[in-house]
């Protein structure tokens, strides 16, 4: 499988129509251009595929070109998501705020109702107490015009008692009229008293009509500016959401792509250098070792354990911790799996070309390969450890070449490959 290794000197080269026109592709979408016809178009995958069973397949540069278009356009679904979890919750606020809006304007709405109604009752109570309140006015008016009046200068009082009769009879008259000039005074100044009261409850109630009136505006103006808030969040949510889809729509056709261009790089790498093939691997058939930071160098040194000068045959290389995978520099056949004294756990390969590479260190149960078994360069064949004379975990990495140990640093360097 492909590791995580990219450097652009570190590249399987072959140049052709079908390279150029994947790095087309990925510059394209690097661009955010991608036109969505293209994911109903002619599968990625499909088109990436048929290159396989042909001798021009994409580099490693292609491989990284994909992976950079996928993750810019992961990176750009990650925000979107996040945009949309903060737009839904708004929309969800503003929606919530519209209903206590609705609610206040609905109870705004029945307490103007309800006064509405007492208000039209009291008002009949209001017009039955004045006209009752003018019947009586009017019936007094006319009990004190009869009173007043005189007959030749003579009062009606004074007629009463002139006229000739039973006495009784008159005094019977008089305390009907006194009576009556009661009820009637009484009867108006109870109707005057009913006038006032309705009109000071008239009052009162056109007051509170009119303040329920402006809570009443007030409720449905709030109303509406919250609903318009709410419409503008989901009009906002769902045009968040169409943008997410098409960059998802993206997503796919870039993985598939991506998969397809490194699918198509490995079958190249298998082609030419054989089964297990994989990874980064220099045109020179030559791939990194190991991943991680520069140890010892390769040459005399004091040992740390064994307190002696003595030859150190390769290059450390460590840095990424214990069972971290170690690989195959070059292809060959697997000459030597095993124990092997002061390099603890060991592997030796034979590249059939008079050169040899050697890998030291290997933890227990780390080493994944077998003598006589053919490797690629970039195969997976043991585990970084830290058995035998070593201090830690790191890769002891040699080069031979007709038997004879040599620098690795500048051997690799020389063929296309930058340990460290």
């Amino acid at each position: 499988m492909a590791r995580p290794r990219i450097t652009g000197q570190q590249t399987h080269r072959r140049a052709g129509a079908r390279g150029g026109r994947l790095r087309a592709i990925a510059a394209i979408v690097a661009l955010g251009i991608l036109p969505v016809g293209a994911i109903a178009g002619t599968p990625l995958i499909a088109q990436a595929a048929s290159a396989a069973h042909t001798t021009d397949y994409p580099s490693w540069d292609d491989v990284a070109h994909a992976q950079q278009a996928e993750d810019q356009t992961k990176t750009l679904v990650a925000q979107i998501q996040s945009q949309l979890a903060a737009l839904k919750s708004a929309a969800d606020a503003a929606q919530a705020d519209a209903k206590v809006k609705g609610d206040a304007y609905g109870t705004a709405q029945d307490a103007y109702d309800t006064q509405d109604y007492k208000t039209q009752q009291l008002q009949a109570q209001v017009d039955a107490a004045q006209a009752k309140a003018d019947a009586a006015r009017k019936t007094a008016a006319q009990l004190a015009s009869q009173l007043s009046k005189t007959n030749g200068g003579v009062s009606f009082t004074a007629t009463l008692l002139a006229q000739q009769g039973d006495a009784s009879q008159t005094l019977y008259k008089l305390e009907a009229m006194r009576q009556l000039n009661a009820q009637a005074s009484g009867v108006y100044a109870q109707a005057l008293q009913l006038e006032k009261s309705a009109q000071s409850l008239t009052d009162q109630a056109n007051a509170a009509k009119a303040v329920l009136a402006d809570l009443k505006q007030k409720a449905q103006a709030a109303f509406e500016q919250a609903q318009a808030a709410a419409e503008a969040a989901q009009t906002a949510l769902d045009a968040q959401q169409a943008h997410e889809a098409l960059l998802e729509a993206q997503l796919t056709v870039l993985t598939q792509k991506r998969q397809a261009t490194q699918a198509d790089y490995e079958a190249g790498l298998v082609a030419q250098w054989g089964p297990g093939a994989a990874g980064i691997v220099s045109s020179s058939g030559w791939a990194k070792p190991a991943n991680g930071y520069l140890g010892d160098k390769f040459g005399m040194r004091f040992h740390p354990i064994y307190h002696v000068w003595k030859l150190h045959t390769g290059q450390d290389i460590s840095g990424t911790g214990c069972n971290a995978p170690i690989y195959a520099a070059h292809s060959g056949t697997v000459v030597y799996a095993g124990w092997y004294s002061d390099l603890g756990n060991y592997i030796k390969i034979d590249n059939g070309d008079g050169t040899m590479t050697g890998y030291g260190h290997i933890i227990d149960g780390g080493i994944l390969v077998k003598v006589g078994q053919h490797v690629g360069p970039g195969q997976n064949i043991a585990r970084v450890g830290s058995t035998g004379g070593s201090t830690g975990c790191h890769l002891h990495f040699q080069v031979f070449i007709n038997g004879s140990v040599v620098d690795p640093l500048s051997y690799m360097r020389d063929r296309g490959v930058t340990l460290g």
